[in-house]
């Protein structure tokens, strides 16, 4: 596909991923996700236009090719929360080349994308919360792999973390203390309280761990010492799942769904909670209070059947 696209478009691409990379922080598989989108743009608009162009022309862009574009990419089954999101893509390199020209872009980065109507997190309820933390170690094949267990989804739940942040801890982070300094996305930093009882989970977990844990490396280990995986994660929360019946939302992501949606309910301040979380925008934090509008509804609904 980089065929169809002019050598000077290419080498706009790769100064434009720098600069994200460089200045923004942005993730390894973000700028390859931003790398193929607009890769795609540019090779459906060499073959739309009927050959290759240099980068001023991507600047005055009507938005009959960027509507063209979208067609494509719905008729060949692209969704509308991905072709959203290849949009934006194409618009900030676009809105970046406009500012390295000198250039007006603003005909083209006024396109609109698709709708779409966002996913509400599935958060647990707080008994099932508690539940997977005190039992989700319980049919492990070894006392130190339940701990380890039971010590990861505690911190999933009770700091909010994701799972790779959770995973990236390494033996230098005992005993855990009352603050962790957590990278998340982008390489950007946050402050997360932990609680007591996440405390102690993990210490419980790394007295009885066989492996050295040692500074620099990973703190949860695999069975055979390696970093622990997160498809075992995962694993063991599908196994509790179905021991407690739970929907198939209950994932590991879930619990950090569950943290922000019960500190909300708790009357947990929404700016707080985006800090802890680690969201670049509050817009993010805010599905939250849908979720906590529509548990309120259910309840209501509930105690309130209609005749």
């Amino acid at each position: 596909m980089t065929l169809a696209i002019s050598p000077e478009q290419r080498e706009a691409l790769a100064r434009w991923l720098d600069h994200l990379r460089a200045l923004d922080g942005k993730a390894a598989h973000t700028l390859a996700a931003y790398g193929r989108d607009v890769t795609g743009f540019l090779a459906f608009l060499a073959e739309h236009r009927g050959g290759t162009e240099g980068v001023a022309m991507l600047t005055s862009l009507p938005q009959t090719d960027l509507r063209a574009w979208m067609a494509a990419e719905r008729n060949r089954g692209q969704s509308a929360r991905s072709l959203a999101r290849a949009l934006s893509a194409v618009k900030s390199f676009i809105g970046w080349l406009a500012d390295r020209e000198g250039a007006e872009a603003t005909a083209t980065l006024s396109a609109r994308g698709p709708k779409f109507r966002r996913k509400l997190p599935r958060p647990l309820t707080e008994d099932a919360a508690r539940a997977v933390i005190t039992e989700i170690g319980d049919h492990a094949a070894e006392d130190w792999i339940g701990a380890r267990d039971s010590a990861v989804v505690t911190l999933l739940y009770g700091c909010g973390l994701r799972i790779s942040e959770a995973l990236s801890l390494t033996g230098a982070d005992l005993p855990l203390p009352e603050v962790l300094r957590i990278t998340g996305k982008g390489g950007k930093q946050r402050i997360v309280p932990t609680l007591p009882v996440t405390r102690e989970a993990v210490a419980r977990y790394a007295a009885l761990c066989p492996h050295p844990l040692t500074r620099s490396e990973p703190l949860f280990r695999g069975a055979q010492g390696g970093a622990l995986n997160p498809r075992l994660v995962q694993r063991a929360m599908e196994q509790i799942r179905a021991r407690m019946g739970l929907p198939a939302t209950a994932t590991p992501h879930a619990l950090r769904h569950s943290f922000a949606t019960h500190l909300l309910s708790a009357g947990g301040d929404l700016r707080a909670i985006q800090e802890l979380l680690g969201h670049a925008s509050l817009s993010t934090t805010q599905t939250y209070t849908a979720v906590d509008a529509a548990r309120l509804m259910e309840v209501y609904e509930k105690a309130h059947p209609r005749a």
